[in-house]
């Protein structure tokens, strides 16, 4: 498998909340891959699509394109899963999901789960929607740019998280044991320093709130 360094596979869902926050700015070697209805939606802002995949059932019309994956309804992946399988195998270790987190909480949860997932396979996935942006770090740390304003939450996702450390924001912490059940991390800020935080073992969901061109202007910073 080749490893396309920076390179970002974008995913767009079938959620309508991010329409107006939708804004890409997609480069060469990025991919763009429509999830289901994320077709109409990309279809709309005039942004054409690499890869369509999907079961296509919520899709407003029969998809013209040249490049469709199309899958049973009956299957045990939702389409972003099975989207950002499609761009792991082209070698994408860094995933920007639109329209994850509008709709019914047991999808955005799904979509949580796969920030972890990709996490753990070495890559860094951004979920965006409802004014918010969350990732997850794996064994690893993260570096925030110094004009990050707000709050942020630093969570343990799915397994305890060993050996945190935060630095630059208005709560610090030095080789703390964060636990799932347990909402420690919650309602940190940034300050006008770069924010790092760190795991040594374990998950770590971060959830800060910002607008999406702002979050894309720096996301580069933010890759692995």
């Amino acid at each position: 498998m080749i490893v396309i360094k920076k390179g970002i596979c974008y995913i767009v869902g079938a959620s309508k909340e991010y329409t107006k926050d939708l804004f890409l700015n997609r480069e060469d070697n990025d991919l763009v891959i429509a999830a289901d209805g994320g077709y109409d939606t990309l279809k709309k802002h005039k942004i054409s699509a690499d890869i369509l995949l999907g079961d296509f059932d919520s899709i407003d019309d029969s998809p013209n394109h040249t490049n469709i994956i199309k899958y049973p309804i009956k299957k045990d992946d939702t389409d972003t899963f099975l989207a950002f399988k499609a761009g792991f195998e082209q070698g994408y270790k860094n995933f920007v999901i639109f329209g994850g987190t509008g709709g019914r909480f047991d999808h955005t949860f799904a979509n949580i789960q796969l920030l972890g997932n990709i996490a753990k396979n070495k890559g860094r996935g951004f979920l965006i929607g409802n004014g918010c942006i969350m990732t997850a770090v794996c064994n690893s740390s993260i570096t925030f740019p110094n004009d990050c304003k707000g709050f942020a939450g630093v969570f343990a996702l799915g397994e305890n998280a060993n050996n945190v450390c935060i630095k630059g924001m208005k709560y610090t912490a030095t080789n703390i044991n964060l636990t799932p059940y347990t909402p420690l991390g919650v309602s940190n800020e940034f300050t006008e320093e770069n924010a790092q935080i760190s795991v040594e073992d374990g998950v770590l969901l971060l959830i800060w709130y910002e607008s999406t061109e702002k979050f894309i202007s720096y996301v580069d910073s933010l890759l692995i």
